[in-house]
């Protein structure tokens, strides 16, 4: 039986495969089926993450407006009340933003948040745009 040389495309696939895995400990960096297992498990590890992480910082801002409404205050206040004056008041300030307020100047946020506070029911007249 002549010998036949084999083509370099399964080589190349797992050259590729390496380089993906070389990260990996252990055999999992090593052996051809346990980093092809190992690969395919990082990818769905990483593609459920992504969208864990957009709920996760929205957690994180929540939670820190949340602490910088209520710091200080002698009168019950609280995030849901100030995220509903907002959207009352259509203010374009987004989560992200607020907390990053929040944290960096208490002070800006506060100049935010005082006058939307001190609002009742009825100070506020809803604006209705015809687009």
């Amino acid at each position: 039986m002549t010998r036949v040389r084999r083509g370099y495309t399964a080589r190349r696939r797992r050259t590729k495969l390496r380089l993906f895995a070389s990260t990996f400990r252990g055999a999992h960096s090593r052996l051809t089926r346990t980093s092809t297992q190992q690969k395919m498990r990082a990818l769905v590890s990483a593609h459920r993450d992504r969208g864990r992480q957009k709920r996760n910082f929205r957690r994180l801002w929540i939670t820190r407006i949340n602490a910088v409404t209520r710091e200080n205050q002698k009168v019950f206040y609280s995030y849901s009340r100030l995220i509903h004056n907002l959207y009352s008041r259509q203010s374009l300030l987004n989560r992200k933003i607020l907390a990053q307020i929040a944290i960096s100047n208490k002070n800006f946020f506060y100049m935010i948040s005082n006058p939307i506070r001190s609002l009742n029911k009825g100070d506020f007249k809803v604006i209705y745009r015809n687009d």
